[in-house]
């Protein structure tokens, strides 16, 4: 089937196929070509190409990547989330713009693009975050080709294969010792790590979290804004804090909370439900600062001092293994898919491969 607006269909064989109108033929009836891809981006990217070079087949952009990525995030600007925007425009001008900014459209290639990722490999950045400074690059040519009819000569780049790692968590030894710390003297903070450990909420979610926000009748908590601490664009070494509601639908939802946790948040609920859960006040809470009081915590007690987000992984993991299904999990979390919670947050721990593997043992008992 067709997408609208563009000659692509999928094909049985699993690739995507594009066609375009490519002169006549000698009966005077339209000849077509057909031009094929592994994803309907590929096809979509190929077909503007061959477009633009029928259309207008001569023209060169004179603009420079600078001016492009300028004109680029100015468009942006409306388009996105004050997040999304600020990540832009400071990948384009921390690593894009000082690598490409001089070259005209035309002149960026694919064997300049490979060198400035084997570039930014030897400095140590993760094929992760070079991948996402790709994906922004070449967001930037597709719009080039879009508004200014020039080809774009880096849509064949393929991004960078994200490399797989164990997610370091902690045991159930480890767990006890940081509970045991938690539920003694408990406080604000204490409490907001409680609800991270057991709803699996992100570090920015649980810092706009309300006390408005949270049903102690019906044991909920609702998740509708996130606190990020932005680059200001422009000023690469200035940051600010803002509030914004979460990337998508799904992250937007209602968490169903245990018996266990509404006793103690009722023991720590103030008489003014528009203060923020973490500062007790309306102050607006700093993610960094909730990261520097779990990390002091841990150091405290002697555990090793894993990230906040770790949490999140380690509610995944212990919810599968009390035998949660996945696709509760995945709402719980926010997630968009029920493969994002299985290949990214579910972790095998050790005890769990062990008790699995000592299965076995029945066959020969």
């Amino acid at each position: 089937m067709s997408k609208r607006g563009l000659n692509i269909y999928h094909r049985k064989d699993g690739r995507y196929e594009g066609r375009y109108a490519d002169g006549y033929g000698e009966n005077g009836k339209t000849k077509y070509r057909s031009i094929y891809g592994k994803t309907y981006t590929e096809v979509k990217d190929k077909l503007l190409q061959i477009k633009a070079r029928i259309i207008t087949p001569k023209v060169e952009s004179r603009l420079t990547v600078k001016e492009l990525f300028a004109e680029w995030l100015s468009a942006k600007f409306t388009q996105t989330k004050p997040s999304t925007y600020a990540n832009y425009a400071f990948k384009a001008e921390k690593h894009l713009i000082p690598a490409f900014g001089n070259l005209k459209i035309e002149k960026l290639s694919p064997s300049k693009v490979y060198d400035f990722i084997i570039e930014k490999r030897s400095k140590g950045l993760s094929n992760k975050y070079i991948s996402d400074l790709i994906v922004v690059l070449k967001n930037m040519t597709r719009y080039a080709a879009r508004v200014h009819h020039c080809v774009n000569p880096i849509s064949d780049v393929e991004l960078p294969k994200k490399e797989k790692h164990e997610f370091d968590l902690y045991n159930k030894n480890e767990q006890n010792r940081l509970k045991s710390a938690l539920l003694t003297n408990m406080d604000l903070t204490k409490l907001c790590i409680m609800i991270a450990l057991y709803t699996g909420v992100r570090i920015g979610k649980l810092c706009g979290l309300k006390w408005s926000d949270i049903d102690l009748n019906a044991k909920t908590i609702r998740i509708e804004r996130t606190v990020q601490r932005i680059r200001v664009s422009g000023k690469v070494s200035r940051t600010e804090l803002i509030v914004s509601t979460p990337k998508s639908h799904t992250s937007e939802r209602t968490i169903p909370i245990p018996e266990f946790l509404v006793r103690m948040l009722k023991a720590f609920k103030p008489s003014s439900i528009v203060t923020f859960v973490i500062t007790g006040n309306a102050k607006l809470p700093d993610p960094r600062t909730m990261q520097y009081r779990f990390k002091a915590l841990l150091i405290k007690i002697g555990l090793r001092t894993l990230n906040f987000h770790s949490l999140r992984h380690l509610f995944a993991t212990n919810c599968i293994e009390l035998g949660f299904d996945v696709k509760t999990l995945s709402e719980i979390l926010g997630h968009s898919s029920v493969e994002i919670t299985l290949n990214r947050y579910v972790h095998s721990s050790i005890e769990r491969k062990r008790q699995c593997m000592d299965m076995l043992s029945l066959d020969v008992a």
